[in-house]
Parts: C-alpha cells; structure tokens; sequence
C-alpha cells in the first residue's frame, strides 16, 4: 500500500521464539502481515515499517507476560500504547471469520481486528523498576513455596512405606526439628540404638527446640515397630535427601521473604497497606504486583470487580437477581484479599466483628470471608485515595 492510512490496527501473536504482527485498516483490509523475529534489531525495523502505515496505530497483544516483555518495553520507548486481549477473547472471536485455520498470521490478524471492533480492552503499562522486581520475587517465591509442598508429600509418602509410626507422630510442613531428625535417622532401629540421652545431645547440638520431646517422641515411634521392611535402606536415603532439601528450601524462602520485604517498604504507600489489618509484607507486594496503577479503578467497586469478588447478574425475560460467581479476574487478587481477610478475623477488632455479623446473618464461612474481603477492598481502596493509615475507630467528621 502506498497510500498513508489516517489509522490502522497491530495486532500481535506473542510467542516464545518469535512474534507475528498483522495491521489492518479501517475497512478491515490487511496492511502488512509478517515474522518477527524475537531480537531488538528485527523489532525495531518491523516496528519503523508499521509505523510508516498510519499517521496513528492501535496496537493490541494476547500475551503481557515475560514473552512479550522486549516487545512492550520498546514499544513504550517509542511511546506506543498497548491493549491486552485475552487468549479466551481471540479463540471466540477466531470463530466468527472464514476458514478453520489455525496460524499465527490469522492469530495477528484476529487481534488486529478485536481491537479495531472493540475499546474496551485494559492498556498494558510496562511496571515500574519497584512492580516489576516485586513481580519476579513472588513469582520466585511461589514456585519455591510449590516445591516444598512437593518434596514434603513426597517424604510422606516414602516415610509411609518403611516408618508408618514416624510419619503420623510429625507435622513436617510446620515442625523444623522432626526434618533435622529425619536427616539423621530414618528407621526405627536406629533410632533405638541411638537411644534417647544420645539422641537428645544430637539434636541440641543442631539447634533444635524442645529435644528431649522430639527424641521421646520419635523412639515412642521406633518402640511400636520392630519389623524392617522392604527397601527400608534406601527408603531411608531418600528420606534423609528430601529432609536436607526442605530445610534447605526454608532457608531460602527466609532470605527471599525478607528481601521482598526490604523492596515492599521502599514502595511510597507501603506503611498504608500494612496497617490495615491482616496485610503484611508478602500480602502487599502481591497487591502492589497484581493491582498495579491505582489510577485505573475508577472507584472501589472496580478495583473489587477486578479481584472476583463482585457477583455477576445472569438475567434471562423473567428471571432476574441471579448473581453467580464470575469467571473472569485476577486471581492473584482475590487471593489477596482472600487470605487478609482469614487472617484480619484472628483477632478481636472490626474485621471480626463484620465476619461474625455476617456469620450470624447466616452466610457460611467462605461466604462470610467473601463479603469481608469485599467490605476490605473498599476500605483500602479509600486508605490509598485519602493517602492515610488505617485506624479502628472511624475518622472524626470536621464541618466545612
């Protein structure tokens, strides 16, 4: 084409080695289709030729991950604005258009033409310095939480088969010293030759707390089996290098949570966040990560609707005030939200008091923390618009 459009629509299929951008006109005609290579160089060149199109371009992706992470960043380098259309949109929208093919270019070209039918999409700002460490930590963090819970349901399930006694006699998600026993003695012959005064000074000596506990506690468990059974040796090895390996994992989830919350209180509204009850650090980097800009909730409600937990009516001619749950939010989120608003309620102070009243309204307890959590968005929607901390007693009302 070499006439210049006054618009026209990108639309890119993000991917892992490379991208494919197609741009439409006004009328829906394709302008320009083509690979791009996932490099800087190729980025830049194909994004000089796009530009070249139009005198304005909308440009809309399916993927604001670390896929599309290069491509956002020189994007808003040259001070392009970006929409996300989500993967679920694309895969509908690819059904109203001819054909039943399935590539990249028709991908791109799909994209290209939501955002040129639709206004409503959310723009994808690249996160400040602060947001995107915040982002990498806790994403770090759970996959290092996903592989404790793993290896701990695996030292079960091994424990099970040789030591059925010392498998239920410890909490081992939550109880340091049977893991550091565990990275000694395994089977119940060695814990009996070892001997309870023996066994106590081994487990003193490596800091564990209440010894003399866990050592009677343990051989009570040896004392209720004297049969070896199958494969217990290398069971016990197992046992032992699963044990080294959690404890090591708490170690470095100790030093990633402190470091998240180093960076968390470096955030300008981070003191604000934490007074409200039941926010602590790691809580508030994923509010921080999952809400991003503030300035995007036009009110409370948004920014609860963007967590789940407003109802969706699905009314139908006659039918109506059905709510259901919504399908469409951040997890990350709700969580949030979710999980403050279980732990506000430990302790006596307005957040209890609102769950027992809803509690007592009838709702059950998921209901209830629901409707708290709720209650909690907008309260800390208000916090962070007035720029105060959250105190129990309500704000003394000053006349104009």
């Amino acid at each position: 084409m070499s006439e210049r459009q006054g618009r026209a629509w990108a639309g890119i299929d993000a991917g892992k080695g490379h991208h494919w951008a197609a741009v439409v006109d006004e009328a829906g005609a394709t302008l320009w289709s083509k690979k791009i290579d996932k490099d800087e160089s190729a980025i830049l060149t194909a994004l000089g030729q796009i530009l070249d199109l139009a005198d304005e371009i909308s440009w809309a992706v399916d993927i604001s991950g670390t896929s599309s992470a290069l491509l956002l960043a020189l994007l808003a380098a040259h001070g392009q604005q970006v929409v996300y259309v989500p993967g679920r949109t694309v895969n509908r929208m690819s059904g109203a258009y001819r054909g039943e093919a399935k590539t990249d270019a028709r991908d791109a070209y799909v994209i290209a033409e939501t955002a040129r039918h639709r206004r409503d999409f959310a723009t994808i700002d690249v996160p400040a310095q602060l947001a995107a460490d915040l982002a990498l930590l806790t994403a770090h963090r759970s996959d290092l939480v996903a592989d404790r819970v793993r290896m701990i349901n695996r030292l079960r399930d091994v424990l099970t088969g040789v030591f059925p006694a010392l498998e239920r006699a410890f909490d081992y998600s939550s109880h340091k010293g049977a893991l550091v026993l565990l990275t000694g003695y395994q089977t119940p012959a060695a814990i009996r030759r070892r001997g309870r005064a023996r066994l106590t000074a081994w487990l003193a000596n490596r800091s564990v707390r209440n010894a003399d506990s866990v050592a009677s506690t343990a051989l009570e468990a040896a004392d209720a089996q004297n049969t070896a059974l199958p494969g217990e040796d290398v069971a016990a090895k197992i046992v032992g290098d699963l044990a080294a390996q959690i404890l090591g994992l708490d170690d470095r989830l100790k030093r990633i949570d402190k470091q998240i919350r180093d960076t968390f209180r470096s955030h300008p509204q981070a003191e604000i966040i934490e007074s409200l009850p039941g926010m602590g650090p790691i809580l508030g980097a994923e509010f921080v990560v999952g809400a991003g800009d503030l300035t995007a909730y036009a009110d409370a409600g948004h920014l609860a609707s963007a967590a789940g937990l407003v109802p969706v009516p699905r009314d139908s001619g006659r039918r109506t005030g059905n709510l259901h749950r919504p399908k469409r939010y951040s997890r990350r989120l709700r969580r949030v939200f979710y999980m403050s608003a279980q732990t506000s309620i430990i302790r006596e102070g307005p957040n209890r008091d609102f769950y027992l009243k809803k509690h007592g309204e009838g709702c059950e307890h998921v209901q209830a923390i629901i409707c708290l959590a709720r209650r909690r968005a907008s309260v800390l929607w208000a916090l962070l618009r007035d720029n105060r901390l959250f105190t129990p007693a309500l704000p003394v009302a000053q006349a104009a």
